[in-house]
Parts: structure tokens; C-alpha cells; sequence
């Protein structure tokens, strides 16, 4: 009996041990800052993905200059329960997205909202936010 006490113990630990290392596992989102940008361009590579899935566009910047920055969103299964398809935005279409912006400045965003070509706004970070009314 003892002994069926401590393989259990162990089991158990062992199996404490594996959940908390798979949830340790996905990142914070704290190199995004915490306020918006909103960015217009054309997509140049869309990536429906699990953990996460990626909108890949030019940006015209300052200087007229094209800029490719990558944008994170949820993953596939998310963005399949609002509707979004590998039909729903692809490369050469005109989008503005809604994004927190990389904290050291490079071309990267933590995806809010996309505004498709035919206007359709959808929230692609998964929280189902209501539409901002300035977008």
C-alpha cells in the first residue's frame, strides 16, 4: 500500500510539473507598448497559425518609402470563430489595422482590429471588443 502511496505521489507531481512548464510556455505580450497606431497598407503574406498568426504588410512611411512591418494576431481557431478565412484578407488587398506597436520601435504589432478592402472591421487579438467608432 505504501508503496502504490508514493507512485501515485510521484505521478501526480510529475503531472503538476508538465502542465506548469506547457503554460509557462506562451509568452506575455509586454514588448508590445500599451497604447494604439493605426497602419494602412497592402498585405503582402497572410499566416492563419496556431499560437499565433501573422499579417505580413507595406507600409508607405514618412518619406514615401515602403516598409514591410509584421503583424501578430490570434490563432487560427480565434479568427476562425469571428469569421475570418484564409479567403478573408490576401496578398495584394488594402487593409488598416489598429495595433500596439513593438516597444523597441522596429516594425512589428500586437494586432487589434483589420479592416478589410470591402470595410468590414473584425477584432483579430480575440478579445471581441466592440468596434472603435474612430476606425
Amino acid at each position: 500500500m505504501r508503496h502504490n502511496l508514493r507512485l501515485t505521489l510521484r505521478l501526480a507531481t510529475l503531472c503538476a510539473l508538465c502542465v506548469a512548464a506547457t503554460a509557462g510556455a506562451h509568452h506575455s505580450h509586454g514588448n508590445y507598448t500599451d497604447t494604439f497606431i493605426d497602419l494602412q497598407g497592402t498585405v503582402k503574406e497572410v499566416h492563419l497559425l496556431n499560437p499565433h498568426s501573422w499579417v505580413y504588410m507595406d507600409v508607405r512611411n514618412a518619406s514615401g518609402q515602403s516598409q514591410t512591418w509584421a503583424v501578430e494576431a490570434t490563432n487560427k481557431i480565434g479568427l476562425e470563430r469571428i469569421g475570418v478565412t484564409a479567403d478573408t484578407v490576401k496578398p495584394g488587398d488594402a487593409v488598416k489595422v489598429r495595433c500596439h506597436p513593438l516597444r523597441d520601435g522596429s516594425r512589428g504589432c500586437l494586432l487589434g482590429f483589420l479592416k478589410t478592402k470591402d470595410g468590414d472591421v473584425k477584432d483579430w487579438d480575440g478579445n471581441r471588443l466592440p468596434i472603435p467608432a474612430d476606425f
